[in-house]
């Protein structure tokens, strides 16, 4: 998108977002006019199909969202669940059919049956109260069991903000330098599934020159089957904005973002409500403690859309344009949010710096295996008999994941689909030759991701499953590269085809569209959807090949 446009769009700031305005002046009625719009647009100096172009772009602003009053999760986990079904048939006998929407993912796959409803999630059990919810909005929080094997470095109780900021002294007067090598030592990567250097990028802004820079914590979990961001948002809070503090303070960074999907409202009410108990306690402001070093830190409530995972089109997301994604060069580290360097990682991510800071990076370096340092969050579905999130050392073997955190399986499943919609589709016969680590998934032709597990039960068609991702990837593509755009709605109607008619795929064709789209495409959304089908050819032949010629 232009640089331009991004200028202009900082002009004004994070205090009064252009993004934002977006979000209120739909609120009323699921879509903002027309009006609206083109007022929007004088005031931020910006042309009118700008300020369309983004509202006709996410879920909750769009045109079709329009007097939608409940939405349905259709992530992956609650579809192979197949419990979503009888939820609608439920809903409907409350709400008429143009009044139920559709949302992706929830967060809630641990115990499926998932819905929103007036900017609440619901899911499990919750479905029979509905009448009960509707007239007294009735919030029902949700549980899941946490646990871990090895190391407690994101799972460790809370012990209050005074108790955990006691260090913060300590860190803000310490070399910048120090911190640096600390962080570089620890080996920590990226946990949002790109498994990124952190330090490289710390040290790319740190060393940018500007007056102003930002550090953005992607809290823009839409992997379905991801609930892990969530949980550190909501039950580990401050090990993220401590994580956001630490980072800012050695990029000579002033301004935090926290980007949080709007399909997590609690996240959104929990994040806000405790940066302002920092303001109150003077830990986030200017000149914190005493020292040089100045904070703020804004929570922005995002509008759906998957793309905005991607850091770049988060980026533009947040300046008020239409989130596509950049091309790169140069990188956000140098030119980021509204133009000026900027740090993007993922919630995981910062939540582990307090720890690499506080214990030093050779203690957290000593945790895992080769260059997967640390430990990993992994959220399983309801398809173990004890779903939850389990905090491993890397290097922990899957098979002790499902059988000593999950507990094994409630029912028979023949894959489990791991790190998201562009994760590997692993058969179940790899579970035993597969550890939690970049390299091992990364080795067997998988990808480790976000460490999210969505099973796929024996009765449920792989065929069926493959065209579900190539439709989310075509729903949720920015539509700036073509392979994306069009090859994944061409490969979800070769699908839809086989499956309902006498038309055999073309293999070679097939395999053609999935070259295109693994080399041709902008980014990952694109380029990685070819990974899980390469998967099901490979481990599901027999079953995929009645559909082939």
């Amino acid at each position: 998108m232009s640089s331009n446009l991004s200028e202009l769009s900082g002009r004004k700031g994070l205090h009064q977002n252009l993004f934002e305005q977006l979000g209120l002046l739909a609120g009323e009625t699921g879509t903002p006019s027309v009006e609206d719009l083109e007022k929007l647009a004088n005031e931020f100096l910006i042309g009118k199909a700008n300020t369309f172009g983004s509202a006709s772009f996410y879920d909750f602003t769009r045109h079709e969202n329009k007097g939608k009053k409940v939405y349905v999760c259709n992530g992956s986990a609650c579809m192979t669940a197949g419990t979503q079904e009888v939820l609608i048939e439920k809903l409907a006998q409350h709400f008429e059919a143009s009044e139920i929407g559709e949302m992706c993912c929830l967060g809630r796959c641990h115990e499926n049956s998932a819905f929103n409803l007036n900017c609440t999630n619901y899911s499990g059990n919750a479905i029979n109260n509905i009448a009960q919810i509707k007239s007294d909005a009735k919030q029902i929080i949700d549980t899941y069991h946490i646990g871990h094997i090895g190391t407690q470095v994101l799972t460790k109780d809370f012990e209050g903000i005074d108790l955990y900021y006691q260090h913060l002294q300590k860190i803000l007067s310490t070399p910048v330098n120090d911190l640096l090598e600390s962080v570089k030592t620890s080996g920590l990567r990226g946990r949002g599934g790109a498994g990124f250097p952190t330090a490289f990028k710390l040290d790319s802004c740190r060393n940018a020159e500007s007056e102003t820079k930002f550090i953005v914590c992607n809290a823009d979990e839409g992997d379905p089957g991801a609930y892990s961001d969530r949980y550190l948002l909501e039950q580990q809070t401050h090990r993220v904005l401590l994580g956001m503090m630490i980072a800012g303070y050695i990029c000579g960074a002033q301004y935090g973002v926290v980007y949080i999907r709007g399909e997590y409202p609690e996240s959104i009410e929990t994040v806000q409500r405790e940066i302002q108990h920092l303001i109150d306690k003077k830990l986030l402001g200017e000149n914190i403690l005493g020292t040089n070093f100045s904070f703020q830190c804004k929570v922005i409530a995002a509008l759906g859309a998957y793309i905005c995972g991607e850091e770049t089109a988060l980026l533009s997301s947040i300046e008020g344009q239409r989130p596509e994604v950049r091309v790169r060069p140069p990188y956000p580290a140098q030119k980021g949010l509204f133009n000026k360097p900027t740090v993007v990682s993922n919630v995981e991510t910062f939540a582990c710096m307090p720890y690499i800071i506080q214990h030093g990076g050779e203690a957290f370096a000593s945790i895992g295996i080769g260059k997967s340092t640390g430990t990993k969050l992994v959220s399983l579905d309801g398809f173990f008999n004890r779903p939850g999130m389990y905090e491993v050392d890397m290097g922990t073997p899957l098979q002790m994941v499902i059988e000593q955190c999950g507990q094994g399986f409630k029912s028979p499943i023949k894959a489990m689909h791991i790190g998201g919609p562009l994760g590997g589709l692993v058969p179940i016969e790899k579970i035993s030759s597969l550890n939690i680590s970049f390299e091992s998934f990364q080795q067997a032709g998988f990808l480790l991701g976000h460490a999210s597990v969505v099973c796929i039960p024996t009765n449920f068609p792989i065929i069926k499953y493959l065209e579900h991702l190539f439709r989310f990837t075509a729903h949720e593509s920015c539509g700036k590269c073509f392979p994306c755009r069009i090859g994944s709605t061409r490969g979800y109607e070769m699908l839809e085809k086989a499956q309902n008619s006498d038309y055999k795929i073309d293999r070679k064709l097939l395999d053609d569209l999935l070259e295109t789209l693994e080399i041709g495409s902008l980014c990952a959304l694109g380029g990685g959807l070819p990974l899980p089908v390469k998967n099901a050819l490979q481990y599901f032949e027999a079953e995929l090949g009645v559909y082939m010629e």
